[in-house]
């Protein structure tokens, strides 16, 4: 299921919206090996990669935490920002140096409070992006701890 092309934001987001979405973001270098957040954490705000890739993780007792998907350029990373209590789901590190646009979670949410269609268009945005990672956690689940794997033929 390759749903990458649709959840990034170029794609599922109108140009006026990506733009006054772009007016909150402002640029970072992330060194590699660097923890952007671990499950639990206060997810308080969110990136979209510019140049890079991020590895999501999820954390597993007495096992090493499984890379569940690897996001790169165009990629949002972080969608728990937008759902209460507002706490990560997974984990993530930059598994090389990343450019990234990054926002403060509380400015978008305020602006997608003050503005419905706004905000109806970064939710829908986000929820295809929670989709497609739901996804991709139960295949990775599945292949690293069912008998058979995921059957997955991809």
């Amino acid at each position: 299921m390759n749903l990458t092309t649709s959840t990034r934001m170029t794609q599922a987001i109108s140009p006026e919206h990506r733009h006054r979405l772009m007016h909150f973001a402002h640029e970072v270098n992330i060194p590699m090996d660097t923890r952007l957040f671990d499950e639990g954490g206060r997810a308080d705000r969110f990136w979209i990669i510019r140049s890079g890739s991020v590895a999501l993780d999820m954390h597993v007792p007495g096992r090493r935490s499984p890379v569940i998907e690897t996001l790169g350029p165009g990629e949002l990373v972080g969608w728990s920002w937008l759902f209460p209590p507002c706490t990560w789901q997974l984990g993530a590190a930059a598994t090389t140096p990343v450019r990234a646009h990054e926002f403060d979670a509380a400015t978008v949410r305020q602006a997608c409070e003050q503005d419905p269609v706004f905000g109806k268009a970064v939710g829908q945005w986000v929820g295809k992006v929670l989709a497609h990672r739901l996804q991709c956690t139960r295949t990775r689940i599945l292949d690293l701890y069912a008998p058979y794997g995921s059957g997955s033929t991809r």
